[in-house]
């Protein structure tokens, strides 16, 4: 899947990007599936007016999370093979499926999302450890707001707050001179590291723009790992305790990636 300096960059820098992860069949079917989830009103405003606690009434930062429960597609997407395998490559085995969820933009009125580390959520032992994979739904863009990070930051724990333009996120104020802007075509996927300070910016154009984060960690982390799925409830996605989805949901769903796609597409 990835090169050696491929790997060795995501363990310096803390972040790699891929342009061409997913294919447009496969990208398809996600605008499809969000098109769905929007109209079933799943998506809620998290931007606040300024005090952490009034919807905002002209700033939209649509999110979704967990998404499993509502959406066969993006359950079965962290078990998609070629996933399963990258991830293996940058923070080893076992996988373990510890967060997804969607942040939407809409066009002229999407925020971003401030500047934080996840490991100021999740607190696990190896800030290398656990990954975010981050899928440009669309082409992710400084104008429409990509996702910014800061190569190496995961060496640095910064101080985080409550952010007061969000319900419920926190925040931190890293040195952003040293940021970098990923831009991505649609199907394109920025792997960042749980210690990585990294932020959105606002969608200035005119179409929306979303990104799917799934956050994975390795085994040795899950007992120690905050936030996220409930302990016992993380699907474990290799390894001995890997059972295809089965213990966690309840049902099998490793191989299925293919055939949510094409039936995401079908009800399109």
């Amino acid at each position: 899947m990835f090169s050696q300096p491929q790997i060795e960059q995501f363990r310096s820098e803390g972040w790699l990007a891929v342009d061409d992860f997913w294919s447009e069949r496969e990208v398809a079917a996600m605008r499809a599936e969000l098109d769905v989830l929007k109209k079933r009103g799943l998506l809620r405003n998290v931007a606040t007016a300024g005090d952490g606690k009034t919807p905002s009434q002209d700033q939209v930062n649509l999110q979704l999370c967990p998404m499993f429960p509502h959406s066969p597609l993006f359950r079965a997407m962290p078990f998609a093979e070629k996933a399963i395998a990258a991830v293996q490559q940058l923070i080893g085995d076992p996988v373990v499926l510890h967060l997804d969820q969607v942040f939407l933009k809409p066009g002229k009125q999407g925020s971003g999302t401030n500047w934080h580390q996840d490991n100021a959520y999740f607190q696990i032992d190896d800030p290398l450890a656990g990954t975010a994979m981050w899928t440009a739904v669309h082409a992710a863009t400084v104008a429409n707001g990509t996702i910014h990070v800061i190569p190496g930051s995961f060496r640095t724990v910064y101080p985080h707050s409550r952010d007061p333009y969000s319900d419920h996120h926190i925040r931190c104020y890293p040195p952003e001179d040293a940021a970098l802007a990923i831009e991505l075509p649609a199907g394109g996927v920025a792997f960042f590291a749980y210690g990585v300070a990294h932020c959105t910016l606002a969608n200035t154009t005119d179409a929306e723009r979303a990104g799917v984060a799934l956050h994975f960690i390795n085994g040795g982390q899950d007992a120690t790992a905050k936030s996220g799925f409930p302990l016992g409830k993380r699907p474990h996605l290799s390894g001995e305790r890997a059972s295809g989805g089965l213990h966690e949901h309840g049902e099998f769903i490793a191989g299925s990636w293919g055939r949510e796609v094409s039936a995401a597409l079908a009800q399109s």
